[in-house]
């Protein structure tokens, strides 16, 4: 399925139509503020393994995801006074914050070391997928096994073609990565320079 939903005031409906599919299973594809992300429900390990497979990832290597909001963050990870307000500032917007993740976290979306990355992504589709769906959901660039990046949904549609269970195409993206910082222990350290100041942490 290929679908347009406006970037800006997406329609209700069609975010409907997709939270369906991701209740179901479905791996879509998505906007986010830097890349088109492929992602699934974070509660369906079936769908989880699909976008391992997809991505050719190895399993010990956890992929981020999208959390509506800060609220929804201290559901899924351990958030000190001071991260939150440090991402309070920043969100939402094209950073992943590294974090030690609750039980609530499937254990395939850890690291060894127990942490998560986490996004909240200036982009109002995804948020209204998260939010609709009730879960956050897997956030990984849509690319090719080189590493290629697509800018364009339709691209993504015909290179994973049934692959995918649907393409939202949102419109152009910055197609450049976020940037990284883990706030683990409270020490705030920049993994990844990408989009997004990271000056004060620097």
């Amino acid at each position: 399925m290929f679908i347009e939903i406006n970037p800006d005031n997406p329609q209700k409906r069609l975010i409907s139509q997709i939270v369906d599919i991701l209740r179901q299973g479905g791996v879509i594809a998505y906007p986010t503020d830097t890349y088109y992300g492929i992602g699934c429900d974070i509660m369906n390990k079936k769908a989880i393994e699909k976008v391992y497979q997809l991505k050719q990832r190895d399993k010990k290597k956890p992929f981020s995801f999208i959390c509506s909001g800060l609220k929804n963050i201290s559901n899924y990870a351990k958030v000190s006074n001071y991260a939150y307000k440090t991402m309070k500032r920043l969100l939402p917007g094209p950073y992943t914050f590294v974090l030690e993740g609750s039980k609530l976290v499937p254990k395939i979306m850890v690291t060894k070391r127990k942490s998560a990355g986490i996004r909240v992504p200036d982009n109002a589709i995804c948020l209204a997928l998260v939010e609709e769906l009730g879960n956050p959901v897997i956030s990984t660039s849509a690319t090719m096994p080189d590493g290629t990046i697509f800018d364009d949904a339709s691209f993504i549609q015909d290179f994973f073609s049934s692959r995918i269970d649907a393409v939202i195409d949102g419109g152009t993206v910055p197609s450049q990565p976020s940037s990284i910082i883990s706030l683990e222990k409270d020490m705030p350290e920049v993994l990844r320079k990408g989009m997004g100041d990271v000056s004060i942490f620097e």
